[in-house]
């Protein structure tokens, strides 16, 4: 089997392919950032699908579909031969109220609280050990980093997860957990319009050897060539991009940046959501980006992302409609 663009994650001992499968959709609908219904049918197809491509990794969370994604991967990987099965990331600190699923959720950093959520995922991914657990943001709980930090440190030694990492931190956050111990991952979002993780925690892990795989790099879908102001209308009333900014006061921008992108696909005779990928994946001290599927179709849209070498030209293209159009902030290309 060929696996798009190998790369060591950081100082783990894991290699990932160059593109992962991200499971935010795969949640579903029915909770604050859904993305409307999802057949799980669906799901399972695509997660297989991703397989067949080479990927060797899938990113969930707890949150996603407050608990349905972790179990929607498990039921995937069911069956699936050791030798096959792809690495299982995760992340913890999302805690829901099962009474009000639309409610936002709680950010936790409380250590009871992460040990809890830890067990949680592991019955619903029917695992013995996550291979990448990540704090999911920071938390507003009052809990100080020493603490989140050195409980995700504590599951590592005691072999409930093999590598530990942030989600959503800054560099001085950064700074103090690898104080404490080993910051084996970054998870940052990152996209031709989403850009500031590349003036600032990109590079700082690049200096520090830690492994950064980005989310949302065709920024939920924006830049696959397939929005415009229609299809946002068109949104289930429960999928959170009704409500961003990125999809209706910044769409104009926004599109400017996608048909940019659109024009190199044309070149490379590529899709735009490969083209997407490819920006993120050019910029060094990138490990992996996380890339989502609802279905089997969408996986072949993108999984060719990693053998794609964006010229100059092309980066100087995306680079001008980003200035033209104002989108987002951050550097404009590497």
């Amino acid at each position: 089997m060929t696996r798009p663009g190998i790369r060591p994650l950081g100082s783990t001992g894991m290699s990932i392919t160059a593109v992962g499968l991200g499971s935010w959709a795969i949640g579903g609908g029915g909770w604050s950032f859904g993305w409307g219904g999802q057949d799980d049918d669906e799901s399972i197809a695509a997660i297989h699908r991703a397989l067949d491509a080479g990927v060797n990794w899938i990113d969930t969370a707890a949150e996603y579909g407050l608990g349905h994604a972790e179990e929607v991967v498990a039921a995937a990987l069911h069956g699936v031969a050791d030798g096959d099965r792809p690495y299982v990331f995760t992340k913890c600190g999302m805690v829901w109220n099962d009474a009000d699923r639309m409610a936002e959720a709680a950010q936790i950093g409380h250590p009871d609280s992460i040990r809890r959520e830890c067990e949680a995922s592991l019955r619903r991914l029917r695992v013995d050990c996550i291979d990448l657990y990540q704090m999911h943001w920071p938390p507003n709980d009052g809990t100080p980093l020493e603490e989140y930090w050195g409980t995700l440190l504590e599951l590592k030694e005691e072999g409930k997860v093999r590598a530990v990492g942030l989600s959503n931190h800054d560099t001085a956050q950064l700074s103090a957990a690898e104080k404490l111990g080993r910051v084996d991952s970054l998870q940052p979002p990152f996209s031709a319009i989403s850009r500031d993780a590349a003036q600032d925690v990109i590079p700082w892990c690049r200096d520090n050897g830690i492994g950064v795989i980005v989310y949302s790099p065709m920024h939920s879908g924006l830049l696959t060539g397939a929005f415009d102001a229609e299809r946002v209308r068109a949104l289930p009333a429960d999928d959170w991009r009704r409500r961003s900014p990125d999809f209706t006061d910044q769409l104009t921008a926004n599109l400017t940046v996608a048909e940019a992108i659109a024009d190199v696909a044309g070149r490379h005779g590529s899709s735009p959501a490969s083209i997407a990928v490819a920006w993120t994946l050019s910029w060094p001290g990138v490990t992996g980006a996380i890339v989502g599927a609802r279905r089997a179709g969408q996986v072949d849209d993108w999984a060719g992302a990693a053998g794609i070498e964006l010229s100059t030209d092309d980066l100087d293209h995306i680079a001008g409609a980003i200035e033209r159009g104002g989108a987002g902030s951050g550097p404009r290309r590497p």
